[in-house]
């Protein structure tokens, strides 16, 4: 079994899903499309232009959120995992739909493949070195003299190109250069507390589960 159909066996005709982004998203939607070729009927609300692309491409039925409310189950990745099951995202840059959907949801089920298990199952969040903030565009150098000043440099987001990156709701977004966090929920709160700080990619005390592939195909889940 893989962490994809461990994931599917949660899911019920009729329910209404968040359908996450990211790798680990996209395994999902695929599979569940398949699933949904083969009969079973569910809707999805997509945390991104990508996710609803590749839902559309594979026959899961969308709704926006207001026709979702309330959803079954978000499954989505996560880009840290810390042993509370407490989480840091938004490196595939839609961290603020990513938290709508989650809060919109009953459940919030949290895939970590194979290619990163290791890197991503943290002993603390910022172990990686960075957290994405996503910020109004006019605010976005005080929200960066903000950051700097708590000790955590930070810069736009920028395109191949060299322009500032927009997120799907049209706003920049920083990359704070961070350590592993000893009080994420000071800083997460410290950040919100900043006019024109939009969301952070902390997402704490949310998942419900997190279910991980390991390297040598080994499948644990994680409850809270």
């Amino acid at each position: 079994m893989t962490n994809v159909e461990a994931a599917l066996a949660l899911v019920a005709d009729g329910m209404t899903l968040g359908l996450g982004s990211g790798k680990a998203s996209e395994k999902f939607i695929a599979a569940l499309g398949d699933r949904v070729r083969a009969g079973l009927r569910v809707r999805g609300v997509p945390t991104s232009r990508g996710s609803a692309e590749l839902a559309a491409r594979v026959g899961v039925p969308l709704v926006e959120l207001a026709d979702g409310l309330p959803l079954d189950i978000t499954f989505d990745g996560a880009d840290e995992v810390d042993p509370q099951l407490n989480l840091l995202k938004g490196y595939g840059n839609a961290l603020v739909r990513e938290k709508v959907v989650a809060a919109a949801s009953g459940r919030l089920v949290i895939l970590v493949g194979p290619e990163r298990s290791a890197e991503k199952l943290v002993p603390a969040l910022g172990s990686r070195g960075k957290l994405p903030v996503e910020v109004v565009a006019f605010a976005l150098p005080l929200v960066a003299d903000r950051l700097a000043r708590l000790g955590y440099p930070a810069d736009p987001l920028r395109t191949p190109g060299g322009d500032v990156f927009l997120s799907d709701n049209g706003n920049p977004i920083l990359h704070a250069r961070v350590g592993p966090l000893a009080d994420p929920g000071a800083l997460d709160r410290a950040l919100h507390a900043v006019p024109g700080v939009v969301d952070t990619g902390l997402f704490l005390g949310m998942a419900e589960r997190v279910i991980v592939q390991h390297e040598d195909g080994r499948v644990e889940t994680r409850t809270r």
